[in-house]
């Protein structure tokens, strides 16, 4: 028994899983998208009281299947607007999320996921929808087209 868990833990160690890095700060983005020639994934959240974006979070962004294509597809970058005093952001990173809403999310909808190109051009826009990982993957690949 002892073995297995040792071998199963070892296994885990030399093939982790993929890693999602989410990127806060847009200008580092699209820095990012261009070296890399990917799109961007843009998430307007409200993480600690937006049920829907709570709910994306759960169902998607952090699903094996989703975490594995975007690590070779898409730059991700979150914008989060949190309520609660423990989760406040500092002034700099709230300043810097105003901006884009300013831009990107001018009717202040969340869960809002914008696909922007490299030069920061929309692509296309949704919301949480109920639908696999898979399904979502598509739907985001569909305004790259």
């Amino acid at each position: 028994m002892k073995k297995v868990i040792l071998i199963a833990f070892l296994s885990f160690i030399f093939n982790p899983l993929p890693a999602q890095e989410w990127i806060t700060d847009y200008d580092e983005a699209i820095k990012l998208a261009s070296e890399k020639n990917r799109n961007i994934v843009l998430v307007f959240q409200g993480s600690d009281w937006c049920a829907p974006c709570i709910k994306l979070e759960r169902e998607i962004w952090t699903s094996e299947e989703f975490k594995t294509f975007a690590n070779g597809h898409f730059v991700l970058l979150k914008a989060d607007f949190p309520r609660k005093k423990a989760n406040r952001l500092d002034k700099t990173q709230q300043g810097k999320n105003n901006k884009l809403a300013e831009k990107y999310n001018k009717a202040g909808n969340f869960p809002l996921v914008v696909v922007l190109d490299a030069n920061g051009n929309v692509l296309g826009e949704t919301g949480y929808q109920k639908i696999t990982p898979r399904e979502y993957i598509t739907l985001l690949t569909d305004f790259e087209k």
